[in-house]
């Protein structure tokens, strides 16, 4: 309760800056979440560097263990609404310290650019560019990484970045390796239906209400209020665009007990203006729970995570459900007593048992499977 109470203050706090004028919500957050950011340091365990690939800021986390195997790599992606954190915050720069320490692997920890300086596709350009970088044989080699065992990972905004490069990397020629695995921890996936059942239960819960969510959404795609608005109210796509609502049709991807008494009533279409000017929001790269089924069925092993208290519970939900009928390998996890963002609650002062536990879930998976 205290540290929802911190979190809506916080809120209110952006909120009223920006009414003032005097600074943009997203630059308040993240002027609270840089208090939280710390240095590369390294211990005896892993070394740990800031660097840059292919001109995009990374964290490399790089395992001291002398070994005559390869080792595993993990490409990782913060979350953040698109609009705030960074790699070098304490609980991110923590749980790769751990994944490259307990499984002996080099973990690459994206520094991509933010909203709302930067729209989508800038968020998804840097993320691709690191991956396409990090795999080629040459890179894997000068870090001992074996090209057999690397997958990518991301937590809310940063699992959709992690599941939509996956998807890309499938249809690039110029990428000869194959990613292992992808893990997507409580990710954000799709744009089209902002009124699902978990956003209608967890409406104001601690972290991300659905307020927020919307906002970081339009905020992903543009500065322009009028497409915020038309979101909050799932008014916002065009009628023209009426097929992709099959791939997000929640009356046929969410198991029953999370329908619960919910009744799907189908979508109200929006102004296709909005389609025209912003058409990022029906764009896989940006939702990718509008891939196509043939897309899907290239992806590899995948290990889902959602939280039971959490606006984007469905969306996760959704694509494993959707993964597993184009045939593919999926570990869902799925804790019923987790909010949206308890990774994060791993470091003083603000240290929980639960977001051990789910740290701890992940990594096993890892280890067990990459």
């Amino acid at each position: 309760m205290l540290i929802s109470a911190g979190f809506r203050s916080v809120g209110h706090m952006a909120g009223l800056a920006e009414r003032l004028g005097l600074m943009h919500y997203m630059e308040v957050l993240m002027m609270i979440t840089s208090y939280e950011y710390v240095p590369p340091t390294s211990d005896e365990n892993v070394t740990v560097t800031d660097t840059e690939f292919e001109n995009v800021p990374v964290r490399l986390y790089v395992p001291r263990k002398q070994s005559s195997e390869l080792k595993r790599a993990v490409i990782y992606i913060h979350g953040g609404g698109w609009c705030v954190g960074g790699s070098a915050m304490e609980p991110y720069d923590l749980l790769s310290r751990w994944t490259s320490n307990k499984l002996n692997a080099v973990v690459v920890s994206v520094e991509y650019r933010l909203a709302p300086k930067y729209h989508f596709p800038a968020q998804f350009e840097d993320v691709y560019m690191v991956l396409k970088f990090f795999l080629q044989n040459n890179i894997l080699a000068q870090y001992g990484v074996d090209p057999s065992r690397i997958s990518v990972a991301g937590d809310s905004s940063g699992g959709n970045l992690a599941a939509a490069v996956a998807q890309e990397l499938l249809d690039d020629p110029e990428v000869k390796i194959k990613l292992k695995t992808q893990a997507l921890l409580y990710p954000a996936l799709q744009t089209l239906d902002l009124d699902l059942p978990s956003y209608q239960d967890n409406e104001d819960k601690p972290i991300l209400p659905k307020s927020l969510m919307v906002r970081f959404w339009s905020e992903y795609f543009t500065n322009d209020t009028s497409l915020n608005e038309a979101m909050a109210s799932n008014r916002h796509v065009p009628e023209e665009s009426s097929h992709l609502f099959a791939f997000v049709n929640w009356s046929n991807w969410l198991p029953e007990k999370f329908k619960k008494d919910h009744t799907y009533k189908g979508p109200i279409y929006g102004s296709s203006k909005f389609g025209e000017k912003y058409p990022g929001f029906l764009d896989p790269r940006a939702a990718p729970l509008l891939a196509d089924n043939v897309k899907l069925q290239g992806l590899p092993l995948t290990y889902v995570l959602t939280c039971q208290h959490d606006v984007l519970r469905d969306d996760g939900i959704m694509y494993v459900s959707r993964l597993r009928e184009a045939g593919i390998q999926v570990t869902h996890d799925h804790i019923e007593d987790a909010f949206h963002g308890a990774l994060m609650f791993i470091t003083s002062p603000t240290d929980l048992a639960l977001g051990h536990r789910l740290a701890n879930k992940y990594i096993a998976w890892l280890d067990m499977n990459l």
